[in-house]
């Protein structure tokens, strides 16, 4: 994934979500730990340009894998490009950040998304 600064966050949002549907990325003021929440009042806009939201302007190649855990994806993106990010799961009708299980890979998260929302439309007939 190719991270510049007149990328939109919103292009970067698609590209992740097209690998893993069953889960998004959203984009955040500040950075959090890890097992940390975001709140949603420092959620930056899929409009904002990735040089608007950040200081560091260093162009590159972020390498993701589904062998990735959520963690070191969410810290290659603060350590490398200085964007902060959290990892969402959908949940049936849902979008949950992986607080509790940011030590999963991003398979891991994507398949258990795939079943809990699977399950939940043949519970509810959608």
């Amino acid at each position: 994934m190719l991270i510049k600064d007149d990328k939109k966050l919103k292009e970067i949002q698609a590209e992740f979500h097209e690998r893993f549907p069953y889960l998004r990325l959203e984009f955040y003021s500040r950075h959090h730990e890890i097992n940390e929440g975001s709140p949603v009042r420092q959620v930056l806009k899929g409009e904002k340009t990735i040089g608007e939201a950040r200081k560091v302007h260093n162009t590159g190649e972020l390498s993701i894998d589904g062998h990735q855990k959520v963690s070191t994806l969410e810290q290659n993106f603060f350590e490398m490009y200085d964007l902060n990010v959290q990892v969402f799961r959908r949940s049936g009708g849902v979008w949950l950040q992986t607080t509790k299980t940011d030590d999963w890979t991003l398979a891991e998260q994507n398949e258990r998304g795939k079943s809990e929302t699977e399950f939940y439309a043949e519970t509810h007939g959608i």
